[in-house]
């Protein structure tokens, strides 16, 4: 099974996602999970890729890859100004779109492709479709309340779909699934309807299926909270919550469907501002714990996929960096309070010594090997429209 990106565009010939699915856009070729063969070619070709290009990069230029910040989809003047300081004067290595519109996410991405000497990655939380984020797109179920009698095609359709809308909108990486595990019963959570509930075989089949779709359609997806948020005792957007659970509890639930995700060589996972006692003595958040991101998330589990932040000026967060994230094994640090200042606290612990040179390069380089993997040729639409394919979907779902 594909490590990384299960779908390669651009970069090689090929066709279709499901069988007798033909591509779902001319200005992108796109490879099922059944068309391969040349594997090992294209992931060779990506890493020299990869190195060639950081080998042109300062140390800022390379700390800017690993910043995601966060933006309205909205294409006026003060807007656009901002996303050139992102891309000129920050060297970033994306953007996460927030509310907006189809045709000036379309704008911001063409313009952030055309600012940058690195393809971005456009990102974007989709968990009931781009309706979650940009007006007039068409809106699925929320997870929690598509029909008990959907199965894993259903769900790969849904995801593919969703992948042929987000290229329309320039749109290549969606932040989802969510595989956070409800509690059985009437236990609290402030998930609720994101998560497709609390049977964890049931999360990991639908939310695995849905992912593929995603990623054989030519989109990233990141699977999240890592480890975990079902079962928190807060609103991580407040404060640090803690999943008081034993390892053996995580395992049976909350750990599962992300296992499956990775085992299935999916792109990227998102880690959750959680405290973790089971996996983390220290009362520190998962995303700056170095024992879960590296020893845990790269050594125990072998995922050797993207690994990104939640935003990080969450209040689950609060009082830890950029640099913080990176250097307890983070890929990609998303939404920043301040963008430029965590650049410069990110570029000063490489010159102190606190972010290893190498560890910099190590981080730098999944990032453009995914990004070499994941690219598509040509700009979006600027248009999403309701098709009788997307009407299908909604009505398999519900």
């Amino acid at each position: 099974m594909l490590t990384g990106t299960a779908c390669l565009i651009a970069f090689i010939s090929g066709c279709s996602g499901r069988e007798g699915r033909t591509s779902v856009d001319s200005s992108a070729v796109v490879v099922g999970l059944d068309s391969l063969q040349s594997l090992h070619d294209i992931t060779v070709d990506a890493r020299e890729w990869a190195d060639s290009i950081m080998a042109t990069m300062t140390v800022e230029e390379m700390a800017g890859q690993l910043i995601m910040p966060s933006l309205f989809s909205d294409d006026s003047a003060a807007n656009l100004r901002m996303l050139r300081e992102y891309a000129v004067d920050c060297h970033v290595g994306g953007v996460v779109l927030l509310k907006g519109t189809v045709e000036a996410a379309d704008t911001i991405a063409e313009t952030l492709r055309g600012m940058l000497g690195v393809p971005p990655f456009i990102a974007i939380d989709a968990e009931w479709g781009l309706a979650m984020r940009l007006y007039s797109t068409p809106e699925f179920p929320r997870n929690g309340r598509i029909s008990p009698s959907a199965d894993e095609n259903a769900m790969f359709d849904y995801g593919f779909e969703l992948a042929h809308e987000c290229r329309q909108a320039g749109v290549n990486m969606v932040l989802g699934p969510v595989l956070d595990v409800l509690p059985e019963g009437n236990g609290r959570s402030g998930i609720g309807t994101r998560s497709f509930g609390s049977d964890p075989e049931r999360v990991a089949a639908l939310g695995v299926a849905y992912a593929k779709g995603l990623e054989s359609g030519g989109v990233i997806s990141v699977a999240k909270h890592f480890p975990g948020h079902g079962s928190a005792d807060a609103d991580s957007h407040r404060r640090l919550p803690a999943v008081r659970k034993t390892r053996g509890e995580l395992e049976a639930t909350d750990l599962l469907p992300f296992r499956a995700y990775i085992d299935n060589g999916m792109s990227a996972l998102m880690t959750g501002h959680l405290y973790v006692p089971a996996l983390e003595e220290e009362e520190i958040p998962v995303t700056v714990s170095e024992k879960i991101l590296t020893e845990f998330v790269r050594d125990s589990l072998g995922f050797q996929g993207l690994v990104l932040t939640d935003a990080i000026n969450m209040a689950g967060a609060g009082g830890y960096s950029a640099a913080d994230a990176i250097v307890a094994g983070a890929d990609l640090v998303l939404s920043p309070a301040d963008t430029k200042e965590e650049l410069r606290r990110l570029t000063q612990a490489v010159m102190e010594g606190h972010l290893p040179m190498q560890t910099l390069r190590d981080r730098v380089r999944r990032v453009l090997f995914h990004k070499y993997m994941a690219a598509r040729d040509g700009g979006g639409s600027g248009k999403v429209e309701n098709t009788s394919e997307t009407e299908r979907i909604i009505k398999l779902l519900r």
